[in-house]
């Protein structure tokens, strides 16, 4: 493979050259996403990546700039991948910067890329292990009447959904998200509608909706994409019934749970995964410099530490 023709274009498809069975590359998830091009590498020799991609006006300025859909999509490989970055003539896509968040195994789109956080899988094939703590929790909830239920998320009743919702919701209210967590109804009724998706829910003795996580199928795993517990159900913590039927339903699917990470480094968040997870990995995310010239005008005096692309880093 000759790197140095590799070329990039950007093609206005909304994503659709990209799509794949795989659900972060799937209909569903880049209509709810509002993907608007595809990122198409080209060798010369047949081979090709293609990459969705959110292309966005650089307000203030004539340029765009683009980033990957939320998750972990990476790209749909076609004989290339582990792409060396400095190999590519990005001119064709008129962008000044790319923002790639990758899948989370192998096949990668670009060779070397930045090492983010460190994330925990439940893998059926290795022994299962809870913390004794989270055993006892699970089994207490078990005893008052708390049950738990997996199934299809495009058959699941409004009811459930809406109680998902609803924890959900009021969770990213207590963790103090950013509005970018906030998903709209018409988000959700995609999530909701794809083949790839698994709604588990844990009810509370009463029947309302307790803790609950949608799972999505992708690249070989099964994600823990999102989820909440209710705050009326809080102290009894109810999502490691959660968690205990998403390990039920990855084995019976025959493929590892991903659980994702902590919001920063060895928060309590990532504690809590640590303690239901036999395997761990890192996150790899690129960043591409299209325009160099311009990228470095327009970060003027905008250091940005780790934050990409340096000038939209928050101004402190």
């Amino acid at each position: 493979m000759r790197m140095m023709q590799t070329r990039a274009v950007l093609v206005p498809d909304a994503g659709v050259s990209a799509l794949s069975a795989d659900y972060f590359r799937s209909a569903h998830h880049l209509r709810a996403e509002q993907v608007t091009h595809t990122l198409v590498l080209e060798d010369g020799q047949g081979h090709a990546l293609r990459v969705p991609l959110i292309v966005r006006p650089i307000e203030g300025t004539p340029y765009r700039d683009a980033i990957s859909p939320y998750g972990f999509p990476g790209g749909t490989v076609d004989g290339l991948r582990e792409v060396p970055k400095e190999a590519v003539d990005w001119r064709g896509t008129e962008l000044v910067s790319i923002f790639v968040r990758d899948r989370v195994s192998a096949p990668r789109c670009f060779a070397g890329g930045t090492e983010r956080n460190e994330v925990f899988f439940i893998d059926p094939r290795l022994p299962v292990q809870f913390r004794e703590m989270h055993r006892r929790h699970i089994r207490r909830n078990t005893r008052l009447g708390f049950v738990s239920t997996a199934r299809e998320a495009r058959e699941a009743p409004r009811e459930e959904r809406e109680g998902f919702k609803a924890a959900y919701r009021q969770t990213m209210v207590r963790d103090g998200a950013s509005l970018r967590y906030f998903f709209s109804d018409a988000y959700f009724e995609e999530l909701f509608a794809s083949p790839c998706a698994w709604l588990v829910t844990t009810r509370a003795p009463e029947g309302g909706v307790a803790s609950a996580a949608l799972g999505v199928r992708s690249d070989g795993l099964l994600h823990y994409y999102l989820g909440g517990t209710a705050d009326a159900h809080l102290a009894r913590s109810p999502a490691k019934n959660v968690f205990e039927a998403l390990v039920e339903l990855c084995t019976r699917l025959g493929v590892p749970l991903h659980l994702g990470g902590g919001l920063r480094p060895g928060d309590s968040l990532e504690q809590f995964k640590r303690g239901f997870a036999n395997a761990s990995a890192r996150l790899y995310t690129h960043e591409l410099i299209c325009q160099p010239t311009v990228y470095a005008h327009l970060s003027q005096g905008r250091t940005g530490g780790d934050f990409f692309p340096a000038y939209r880093a928050p101004r402190t």
